[in-house]
């Protein structure tokens, strides 16, 4: 066995350990809150007698996940490709152990804001924040005339018939009995996914945007990911949610939608309105505050208190902290959208398929290429329709690339109609 060999069986050992130390961390399973406390709050707020939730978090020892994360990491080569990788995931575990930790706590922020950054923090090859950027579209968003946006909003699709539709979808492209499609009265978000289990609120409508977006977000990105991840032959742990891959999986997710149709403007509102209200929530408003704030935002009571219980898992109700993993979602996307232009450009699209071969960061799919092209990092069993046949994605992205270098600010609607 060569030197080159040696060093790929060892790091090969060392992601079999990764995956068995982080088996009992499942960070948002451990911060998500119980459809009881929505009752009780709602209850409440309709009775003009509104009370800050109170949630009580599981208290498991990270003890020893924690020690076998920091062995792993220490004896991770990171000067090596792979080694780097297993360093960079075990020590992104690690953190989450020390959210899971402060879970309750003001000192959630700093684990959080590790993993998943903050609102103010700029968008790569940029000189705007998130913070910037979600004002933007929710700004751009309220100016359009209602009567444009309003059909789309319109929920009419029980969750038993959305049942019934996506996982006919699902087997049809997955294999039957792959992903399961159920429907859950004790959610409380609209949707939830995970690798082989998509659940639906049993007591929301859909529309028919929410089942395109749980079709080309969770299915086709997230769980697609996920089941590439799984099989691949030496590195399992591309088929686990590490913390450090949030960023690209949602913005890979988001990107999905937009190539695909599937994301419209009451969507990138949404969105948007979760990073307003992590940096309200870190500047100190409360739950109450950030629940009346997607209240005026236009959200439903369901909604709104979904909407903030998102920037309060975790974190206590009374501000000054919050879980500011939904800042991931633009970040994200602007950046793998970025990454997509980069790679028509230098004629790599081929890495962009390279992104579901499981659970990926941007900076894994260009570090990792060697080991793709070898086979120890195996190609994507399954990819999503809109990247099946690159045709349409190379026409979206080209005309993006030459469309961005029209500058709008000096255009003038005169010059349009010369153009005409």
């Amino acid at each position: 066995m060569d030197a080159s060999t040696d060093s790929l069986a060892r790091h090969a050992d060392l992601d079999r350990r990764l995956v068995a130390a982080v088996k009992g961390i499942r960070v948002l399973a451990m911060l998500s809150w119980p459809a009881t406390v929505q009752r009780a709050f709602l209850d409440g707020w309709q009775r003009g007698n509104a009370r800050l939730p109170q949630v009580d978090y599981p208290r498991p020892d990270h003890g020893a996940a924690r020690e076998a994360l920091t062995a792993i990491a220490a004896e991770a080569d990171a000067q090596h490709p792979v080694g780097d990788y297993i360093r960079r995931s075990a020590d992104s575990w690690r953190v989450a152990t020390d959210l899971l930790d402060a879970a309750g706590s003001a000192a959630i922020v700093e684990p959080s804001v590790r993993l998943y950054g903050r609102p103010g923090y700029r968008i790569p090859g940029g000189e705007v924040t998130n913070l910037d950027a979600a004002r933007h579209f929710v700004t751009l968003a309220d100016e359009l005339d209602p009567n444009l946006v309003a059909g789309d909003a319109e929920d009419g699709i029980a969750a038993e018939t959305l049942q019934a539709d996506l996982q006919r979808e699902l087997d049809a492209f997955f294999g039957p009995a792959t992903i399961r499609v159920e429907v859950d009265p004790d959610l409380i978000a609209k949707a939830a996914a995970g690798a082989t289990r998509i659940r639906l609120h049993s007591a929301t409508c859909f529309s028919e945007s929410d089942r395109n977006q749980l079709l080309q977000h969770e299915a086709f990105v997230h769980s697609l990911t996920a089941l590439n991840g799984r099989n691949q032959p030496h590195l399992k742990s591309l088929g686990l949610n590490s913390p450090r891959i949030t960023a690209t999986q949602e913005g890979l997710a988001v990107f999905a939608e937009l190539m695909t149709g599937a994301m419209d403007i009451v969507r990138m509102k949404r969105i948007s309105l979760r990073i307003i209200a992590i940096d309200m929530a870190l500047r100190g408003a409360d739950f109450i505050e950030v629940f009346r704030f997607f209240l005026d935002a236009g959200q439903t009571e369901p909604e709104s208190f979904s909407s903030a219980q998102r920037v309060f898992r975790g974190a206590p109700t009374t501000g000054g902290a919050a879980f500011t993993k939904d800042t991931v979602y633009l970040h994200g996307l602007l950046s793998v959208h970025t990454f997509f232009r980069w790679a028509l450009r230098n004629r790599r699209l081929d890495l962009g398929r390279n992104l579901f071969a499981g659970k990926l960061s941007l900076h894994d799919v260009l570090a990792l290429e060697p080991y793709f092209t070898s086979g120890f990092v195996a190609a994507p069993a399954r990819l999503p329709p809109w990247l099946q046949h690159a045709n349409g994605l190379a026409a979206m992205l080209a005309f993006s690339l030459f469309a961005n270098r029209i500058r709008l600010d000096h255009v003038e609607a005169e010059d349009l109609v010369l153009a005409l």
